[in-house]
């Protein structure tokens, strides 16, 4: 297919079933630029469709300084800022198209963004080691996708040459992939004592008045055999959050279970909701009520999530338009099966002037993962993590081609290549965080990934 082909839009419906998804990604994970996002959680307000892609069209590859792109036509190398060329390239192989419909994507941009794809939007140090091949940016354009609609418990085939597609997908068998299993204990790339020494760095730049909050993560490795796509068929069934994404990448693949909204827009109005907050939850139901009522009347995690609530307020209201950034919702209670975490929510309505990709580009990376002010916080981040966040605190998500954008914060995120398995977990670190409730929170983060992939 090429931009020639007439700007038609084919819906057709295919049976329902709750793991429709699972069952037809199944016969395609294997196949690099295979894609599924998926509201995973049966009750979450954000969580409603899955999406599934395969086959894209074009394809854009950023890594460092350069973008590939590669189409039926023609493959090519620039270093044209990556969200302009997404933009260019979108228009032209997916142009826009006229949709009223309940369906969130109807063909178009889908894929990931990685946290250090913030270097083409800022200038920053070149310090932490860079030891992972997952590029910075990887997106397809897909002329077709699989939507399934929970609430209304319906399914379709949506965008061109519906019938063809489909009965491609059908085809495929699934691979006969040996079972997950993990070779070694999870491994930090920092000591309780190394983690101590950099949240005093921290205390100090806190203190000396260069930011008021700042991202401080450790990553975790393992060396593993077998199916990823099995660790996240684990890993999704357990955690249960409504942006969970899994992406066959052409080295690995990343697998996604975040609770968190980065940016959405539907009809032109757009939606962040930060997380900047979080207590364990409890078997005892006593207890886990307790921690959640702790943290919803907590002075130091509201005022950290407000921190970042401005942030983002600043981040899009470069391209809102004026007068309209609001904040209807300020410190909810949002409750996971690991944690429960303290969300806001900030909407806007976009300016005529500005696609959802120019929002992208403007509040990249996320606020609720660098810390305030920003570009100083992302210095300090380079300066005292060891290595560099790749696909972690950036963004999985999609661009529709009638407008509507959704994407997840990619927290809670692994990082599959080389029979090794990485993954990170961070909190806002503030001038009265205490160290010991800091290090362990990260730990929490986890607790429904590291030991689900152990056993």
């Amino acid at each position: 297919m090429n931009n020639n082909t007439p700007n038609s839009l084919e819906i057709k419906t295919i049976n329902y079933q709750t793991d429709l998804a699972q069952q037809l990604f199944s016969r395609i994970e294997h196949m690099p630029w295979a894609m599924l996002l998926r509201s995973a959680s049966p009750n979450h307000i954000d969580s409603r469709f899955d999406i599934l892609v395969a086959d894209p069209i074009a394809t854009l590859t950023t890594l460092g300084s350069k973008t590939t792109v590669v189409t039926s036509r023609e493959t090519f190398e620039s270093e044209a800022d990556p969200f302009t060329l997404l933009q260019q390239y979108q228009q032209q192989w997916l142009p826009s198209c006229a949709y009223d419909g309940e369906l969130p994507f109807i063909g178009g941009a889908l894929g990931y963004f990685s946290y250090d794809l913030g270097r083409r939007v800022e200038h920053l140090p070149d310090i932490a080691e860079h030891d992972l091949s997952t590029p910075d940016m990887a997106v397809g354009l897909f002329d077709w996708a699989v939507v399934i609609d929970h609430k209304d418990k319906a399914a379709y085939v949506v965008g061109q040459e519906v019938e063809l597609h489909y009965q491609w997908l059908l085809e495929q068998s699934p691979t006969l992939a040996d079972a997950f299993t993990l070779h070694g204990s999870w491994q930090s790339n920092m000591t309780k004592e190394s983690y101590s020494t950099k949240f005093a760095q921290v205390q100090e730049y806190l203190r000396s008045g260069d930011c008021y909050q700042i991202n401080l993560a450790q990553r975790f490795k393992a060396k593993y055999s077998g199916s990823e796509w099995r660790a996240y068929q684990k890993l999704e069934a357990v955690n249960q959050v409504p942006f969970s994404a899994f992406i066959r990448t052409e080295q690995g693949a990343i697998l996604s279970v975040s609770p968190e909204r980065f940016l959405e827009v539907k009809d032109r109005v757009i939606e962040t909701k930060p997380i900047k907050g979080t207590r364990p939850r409890y078997e005892n139901p006593e207890e886990d009520q307790a921690a959640a009522t702790e943290l919803a009347n907590a002075e130091k995690d509201q005022a950290e999530n407000l921190m970042i609530v401005d942030l983002l307020r600043n981040d899009i209201g470069r391209v809102a338009k004026p007068g309209t950034v609001h904040v209807p919702k300020l410190f909810d209670i949002e409750s996971f099966p690991a944690v429960h975490h303290l969300v806001s929510t900030i909407r806007a309505e976009l300016d005529a002037q500005y696609s959802a990709a120019d929002l992208l580009r403007a509040s990249f990376p996320g606020g609720s993962i660098t810390g305030a002010p920003k570009i100083r916080a992302m210095e300090i981040i380079e300066e005292l993590e060891p290595h560099r966040r790749s696909a972690y605190c950036g963004s999985i998500g999609y661009i529709s081609r009638h407008g509507r954008m959704d994407t997840s914060i990619t927290i809670r995120t692994l990082i599959a290549e080389n029979s090794t398995m990485h993954v990170w977990a961070g909190g806002g670190l503030v001038a009265d965080s205490q160290c010991d409730a800091e290090y362990q929170e990260t730990l929490d983060k986890l607790s429904r990934i590291l030991p689900v992939l152990e056993s």
